[in-house]
């Protein structure tokens, strides 16, 4: 058996996967998919994303304290010494910082103050904190990680998923709940059980969206994502990345690039077919997922 690392965490090398941020991307719109995995296009930072990783860092760290020294003005003091590892890890977002530091983290500041009044971290002891799940469905790897998941002493799993946005109308619930759906089935095909309670916080708004899955739905879920699987390497096969207009066309980087904005879809990369479905990018799960 071969590995390869995603992270700091080792993987199996396998011929098929897909994480559940590649699979939005190809129900969210097609030629995103294809942007992003095939001809890897680069993104400009975004100040929103960073600051969304930064507070799962912070709240990821947080619990590396005992239980009693979790306090809001411990986990400010984080943002800084955070900030500066996700610059040195990526030196591009020094650019998103204009004039002084505390002027850019105070809205990193809010999110984290709303956090605790949403949860006390002083009775919370997570089983794990940006866990990386795997599991294979039908020769499809399946790739994923969990931003904290909480284990009662009798053994029901919550997972647990932070949103530094306001929590989603009705029109895009679908979408943040179908990522909660794809980490309890991997959950459930590793550990034989699934999760009791999958819980969204969204930090926005301070709004909590709880919801409890079952078997029928996970494996509802799981033809979706095999369904997904096979039209990703239709598209692959023909070619046919057509675009999908939606009101998320806002926040996407690529208008200049597409035929919805009266953009020039550039010709396909040699080896594009491969691409598509290499589990490198495909596969590719991504750590404070916003």
């Amino acid at each position: 058996m071969t590995v390869s690392r995603i992270g700091d965490h080792p993987v199996t090398r396998v011929k098929r996967a897909i994480s559940p941020s590649r699979a939005a991307d190809y129900m969210q719109c097609p030629l995103l998919y294809r942007f992003r995995v095939i001809d890897r296009l680069p993104e400009p930072p975004s100040a929103a994303a960073a600051r969304g990783t930064l507070v799962h860092a912070v709240l990821e760290r947080l619990f590396d304290v005992e239980a009693a020294d979790r306090t809001l003005e411990h986990a400010h003091s984080l943002l800084a010494p955070q900030w500066e590892a996700l610059v040195e890890s990526e030196p591009e977002l020094a650019s998103l910082v204009d004039g002084e530091l505390g002027d850019w983290l105070r809205p990193a500041r809010t999110l984290v103050a709303k956090w605790f009044a949403l949860e006390d971290p002083t009775r919370l002891e997570p089983a794990e904190r940006e866990l990386y799940v795997e599991a294979e469905v039908d020769g499809l790897t399946l790739r994923g990680y969990v931003d904290r998941l909480d284990v009662a002493p009798t053994g029901e799993m919550r997972v647990v998923d932070y949103k530094t946005g306001r929590s989603p109308s009705a029109l895009f619930e679908a979408k943040a709940l179908f990522q909660m759906k794809f980490y309890a089935l991997v959950l459930w095909r590793t550990r034989g059980e699934i999760p009791r309670l999958l819980q969204l916080v969204y930090l926005g708004n301070g709004e909590i969206v709880r919801y409890s899955p079952d078997e029928r739905e996970l494996l509802a879920t799981e033809r979706k994502i095999k369904a997904l699987w096979d039209a990703i390497a239709r598209s692959a096969s023909t070619g046919d990345w057509r675009p999908s207009r939606s009101r998320l066309c806002s926040w996407c980087s690529h208008q200049a690039l597409c035929p919805q904005f009266g953009g020039t879809v550039p010709p396909l990369p040699a080896l594009a077919a491969e691409r598509a479905v290499d589990p490198a990018y495909a596969g590719e799960p991504e750590v404070g997922q916003d």
